[in-house]
């Protein structure tokens, strides 16, 4: 299974060249600029309605605050004098009123006289609300909120589009790229590096593009033009709501430096406390032998309230943030009513206007925290996309210069290595001017101490890696003038390392072989001897397997073995191959491989020399060299360094 990534090892929070990995980032969406340009222009007018509909809301709220009151403008008033209609008498009643409303502060005194005025001057100044423009502020509010609502959906819709399509076209490239990089760089780059890579780099890419850039583009617009209308509609007003919310984003400010430090530890105390818990649990049965639990829960303990402590003082700083930004925003409710309430008793502004400020209060303050939460996942974005890069950009494997094709059906079984030379890298040469032939049919063992090089040439004649010098000959063809794929056709391969993969036991024997009968799955396992435990599951090669530890290292060992001989190839590659099978069992499997072997030509590494007694010709490899080689009894009677392996496992302390 790959490593589990530790936390540190993952995405870095922050990128190396923000700039140039963003820049980088939108060129390769290339294809989606014309969507992306559409979505952000909706969000933009989608902003632009929302700062227009407090200013339609101050209308309605004066029109409706103006129905109201009497209608005493100098207009009316004149045309209640002027009228003949109107008795002299009640002309005079009506001019008391107008002297009294001067000096009378008591409104309800107001009311009463109001209402006690004669029918015919009533008629003239009673409330009258302009329904029709009520009716078209309505609507017109009404259809700013729909199609803001509508621009906004649509936005996003497309985002999600396009974020999805980038995610899927840079998995695509990210697996079409794996197939052509070379062994060594998985060589030097952990498991879990690589899958972090492909599922956690791209989703973060898509989701912080889906997200943050829209809501980047809301919020500046949003922010720029509540400030513009708060302007245009009262500068006073406009003054005291900023001056307000700036404050209260100042103590905010104050906090989020002195939290920052904490945030940093606690990923720190994060990563130590999971990689102590994975080392102690990864080796817990060395734990439990050396009586080491005491020593482990002292130490989880210590890691444990370091967390505790970070967390403690993270969290409770983080958990400030929205109650100052409720005081925030309550602040500048306040100050804009008290304000509005002075200018508004001085005949300055309307009530309307009020009514506007308190909605532009909250579209003023909101952005500032979305503007900051969305630079900091661009800043995630650009990190993880400088990693997706960064395994795109990797150096492939040299370009093919495929010139034959050998069919499987047809070839002989010849392989020769002529004067192989080769290094992992320049500095060292690991295989020295390697020579040996295999004639069809036979089986060659290749033996020697660890890091003699057995497991480079079967890597080397597999083309995993290119050869430096030399050449290695298929049936008289130079596998530089042959492609991979078709190299790999020719061989079958029962590795030391095992693996199951996730699917029925049929599935996992038939790995990418078609019509194979389950009658030739069956006799492939009967052969190795792992039949009895595929008929032990209840449903037999229909059952589910994967790769955990409830199928043993032995049963998978021979369960690849079997998925080895249902696949028919000329060549034969076993590397350890009964490493983790017991001894009665290794019997069986060599049996096995005899049968196995008929007829193709071999080649086998290794270390318990007691299984390639009977191989046609044994290679006994040092420091990249073939230093022997013969039969074992020829091997045995030269009293070599083959001579002195194979007696060393039967060599007892006395």
């Amino acid at each position: 299974m790959p490593r589990m990534i530790r936390p540190g090892k993952g995405i870095p929070s922050k990128s190396r060249d923000f700039k140039g990995s963003m820049k980088r980032l939108f060129s390769n969406l290339k294809e989606w600029h014309f969507l992306m340009i559409f979505a952000l222009i909706l969000a933009m007018v989608s902003a632009i309605l929302a700062l227009v509909g407090p200013n339609k809301l101050s209308d309605l709220a004066d029109t409706i605050t103006m129905g109201i009151q009497p209608n005493l403008t100098e207009d009316n008033i004149k045309n209640v004098m002027d009228n003949k209609e109107i008795s002299n008498e009640d002309k005079m009643k009506f001019s008391e009123f107008l002297k009294n409303i001067q000096n009378e502060s008591d409104s309800d005194k107001l009311l009463s006289e109001f209402d006690s005025l004669p029918k015919s001057v009533y008629e003239f100044i009673k409330p009258k609300i302009d329904m029709s423009r009520v009716y078209s502020l309505s609507i017109l509010l009404a259809a700013i909120y729909v199609i803001s609502a509508i621009f906004n959906y649509i936005q996003s819709l497309t985002m999600t589009s396009v974020s999805n399509n980038f995610a899927k076209t840079l998995r695509g490239k990210i697996s079409h790229k794996i197939n052509k990089l070379p062994l060594k760089y998985f060589d030097s780059h952990e498991t879990g590096d690589v899958l972090s890579r492909v599922t956690n780099d791209v989703d973060t890419i898509a989701q912080n593009m889906n997200q943050s850039l829209v809501s980047l583009v809301t919020s500046i617009t949003l922010f720029i033009g509540s400030i513009i209308m708060m302007f245009i509609t009262n500068w006073i007003m406009a003054i005291t709501a900023i001056v307000a919310s700036l404050l209260g984003f100042s103590v905010m400010a104050i906090i989020l430096g002195k939290s920052q430090k904490y945030f940093i530890r606690r990923q720190i105390e994060l990563g130590n406390l999971n990689g102590h818990i994975e080392e102690i649990y990864s080796g817990h049965n060395v734990v439990k032998a050396y009586n080491g639990e005491i020593s482990a829960n002292e130490e989880f303990d210590k890691l444990n309230n370091n967390l505790y402590d970070c967390n403690r003082k993270s969290q409770f700083l983080s958990g400030m943030m929205q109650p100052i930004m409720m005081f925030v925003g309550n602040l500048g409710y306040v100050a804009v009513c008290v304000v509005g309430a002075l200018l508004v008793s001085n005949n300055i502004i309307s009530f309307g206007v009020i009514v506007a400020f308190i909605i532009y209060v909250r579209l003023f303050t909101n952005p500032l925290s979305q503007i900051a939460q969305a630079m900091t996942s661009l800043q995630s974005t650009a990190a993880a996309g400088e990693r997706v890069f960064d395994f795109l950009d990797e150096a492939e494997m040299p370009k093919e210069n495929v010139t034959k094709h050998l069919d499987r059906s047809e070839v002989k079984g010849e392989i020769e290595f002529k004067n192989v030379k080769f290094g992992y890298d320049d500095n060292k040469t690991i295989i020295n001017n390697f020579s040996a032939k295999a004639m069809p049919g036979e089986k060659i063992a290749i033996v020697g101490p660890t890091g003699a090089g057995k497991t480079t040439m079967v890597n080397l004649l597999m083309k995993f890696y290119d050869i430096k010098d030399g050449d290695i000959l298929i049936d008289g063809v130079s596998i530089k003038d042959l492609s991979r794929e078709n190299i790999h056709d020719l061989f079958v391969m029962v590795l030391q390392d095992t693996w199951l993969f996730d699917g029925t036991v049929k599935e996992n024997l038939k790995f990418n072989k078609e019509n194979v009968t389950d009658e030739e799955i069956m006799k492939a396992c009967s052969v190795v001897g792992v039949d009895h435990f595929i008929r032990t599951l209840s449903g037999g090669l229909n059952s589910q397997i994967d790769d955990s530890d409830s199928v043993s290292q032995g049963q998978k060992q021979l369960m690849t073995i079997a998925r080895g001989m249902l696949e028919d190839a000329p060549f034969l590659i076993l590397d350890e191959a009964t490493s983790n099978v017991d001894t009665r069992t290794e019997e069986l499997v060599q049996k096995a491989m005899d049968k196995l072997t008929e007829g193709k030509t071999s080649f086998i590494i290794a270390h318990r020399l007691s299984t390639i007694k009977n191989a046609d010709l044994i290679l006994v490899m040092k420091e990249g060299n073939i230093i022997e080689q013969g039969t074992h009894e020829e091997l045995l009677e030269k009293k070599g360094f083959y001579a002195e392996l194979y007696n060393s496992q039967f060599e007892t302390l006395t």
